[in-house]
């Protein structure tokens, strides 16, 4: 069974998606351990809770620099056996000592199908502000393995989203979500946690 370790900032709508596929059996071969969030007073840390699942918040603000922070978050992942990081609305700033620990077992769900749309201030609503602003016609998410380059890590999964008439930063953002992030991060888990993913000079492959 592979040990998960969820990274978040907020509400936690993505991490609640993985909770609820693990309850019902879409996650195969792995189990969330413990979730960590950057703030104390992250709703995410109750969804945790009420799972059942260990929850503890690491406040950036609490240490002297990004290399420090990244450490403690590695120390408490390490201390619990985690075998794959998943980044679900993780908005704090990792060192590299942070990648490298986890190297291709870091895994991260971006709005937007990269390599568009993504790299330093594209996050949150600033995503689908910027995919309207130039108006594109298909947007969508990308689950990828996380490295040492801002959303430039190997893509695992991606889906496709219409973008509307009409369509405003936050439909757009609510949109995506429904369509695309949350289908793709729990199979995505899953995938790693069946062995099934691996990566060959950048590029993932899926085994059947």
């Amino acid at each position: 069974m592979v040990k998960i370790g969820v990274l978040v900032s907020g509400g936690g709508t993505n991490l609640q998606k993985l909770i609820d596929a693990q309850q019902a059996g879409d996650i195969k071969n792995g189990e969330i351990r413990v979730v960590i969030a950057s703030r104390a007073d992250a709703y995410a840390l109750e969804r945790a809770k009420k799972a059942g699942i260990e929850a503890i918040a690491l406040c950036r603000r609490d240490y002297p620099d990004v290399d420090t922070y990244s450490q403690a978050l590695i120390d408490a992942l390490n201390e619990r056996g985690v075998e794959l990081v998943v980044l679900a609305g993780f908005l704090t700033i990792t060192g590299e000592n942070f990648v490298q620990a986890f190297p291709n077992r870091i895994m991260n769900v971006h709005p937007a199908l990269l390599p568009a749309f993504g790299g330093k201030g594209y996050y949150g609503l600033h995503v689908h502000e910027a995919v309207l602003a130039r108006g594109v016609k298909l947007t969508g998410a990308t689950v990828h393995f996380a490295n040492e380059v801002c959303d430039g890590g190997p893509i695992i999964l991606q889906k496709a989203v219409e973008v509307k008439e009409g369509d405003t930063p936050e439909v757009l953002q609510r949109r995506v979500m429904e369509e695309a992030e949350w289908v793709l991060l729990p199979k995505a888990v899953s995938l790693f946690c069946e062995g099934r993913l691996a990566v060959e000079d950048g590029i993932v492959r899926i085994k059947e």
